[in-house]
């Protein structure tokens, strides 16, 4: 298939996190809320899946590289903690003011999210999530979104609309003030990578950076399924 059609793959993974939690409830007959803390091991289960269907997708058009405009050696350190800093600076801005417009609270941070899980799961996503997360999204919104479509403006908007839509169904609640608030946590982020990575052509300062922000977040995973109350407390503290 040629690298042009691919874009028809968006709103892939907004599908895919929506029937992993609605099967699952069905399957496992607790509510959605009461399986929502299993999203970083969904997320990391459909990062693997959307790698290899990249992978599959391009293999006859010049393979996943192509598909993303990487090129060796084209990267310097300072492009990447210049984006490194960026990202964590808009990514946290955004997320506690969806906070303060969605439910008045500054700083706000959806307590699911770092919900404790299987101690033996958090030390193994420790290190799948965040790198899986960096192929797999990078690869399917910069490479075949802002890649693929021809007009300027479409090319850096309606990936980054898909970009941040995904993340109002990782875990799947269906409260719509809690998917407007996802929403908009991640717009303006995502609306940035978007527009620099048309700009640039440069997926590595972006995709490294992605992946920093993830481990912070998979590291709060950690330590509340290691210690005991420590996801009580950050909840109370937040």
């Amino acid at each position: 298939m040629s690298n042009k059609k691919l874009s028809f793959l968006l709103p892939f993974r907004c599908i895919i996190f929506v029937l992993i939690f609605v099967i699952g409830s069905l399957v496992t007959g607790k509510e959605l809320d009461e399986i929502s803390n299993i999203w970083s091991i969904a997320a990391s289960a459909v990062n693997i899946v959307t790698i290899l269907l990249l992978v599959l997708l391009t293999k006859k058009n010049g393979g996943y590289a192509k598909l993303i405009n990487y090129e060796k050696g084209k990267t310097k350190p300072k492009q990447i903690v210049g984006m490194i800093f960026l990202v964590l600076f808009v990514g946290m801005g955004g997320m506690y003011l969806a906070g303060f417009i969605c439910y008045g609270v500054i700083p706000y941070a959806a307590p699911m999210m770092i919900a404790p899980i299987p101690l033996w799961l958090a030390i193994i996503n420790v290190f799948v999530l965040p790198v899986t997360t960096a192929l797999a999204e990078d690869g399917l919104y910069l490479g075949c979104g802002v890649n693929q479509i021809e007009n300027k403006y479409a090319a850096v908007l309606v990936p980054a609309f898909f970009f941040a839509l995904q993340h109002s169904f990782i875990p799947v609640l269906f409260d719509f003030r809690y998917i407007i608030y996802r929403f908009l946590s991640f717009l303006p982020l995502t609306i940035i990578l978007c527009h620099n990575y048309c700009k640039k052509r440069n997926p590595l300062p972006i995709m490294v950076s992605h992946a920093v922000i993830d481990v912070a977040t998979v590291a709060q995973i950690l330590m509340t399924s290691a210690i005991p109350g420590f996801y009580e407390m950050m909840t109370n503290f937040a």
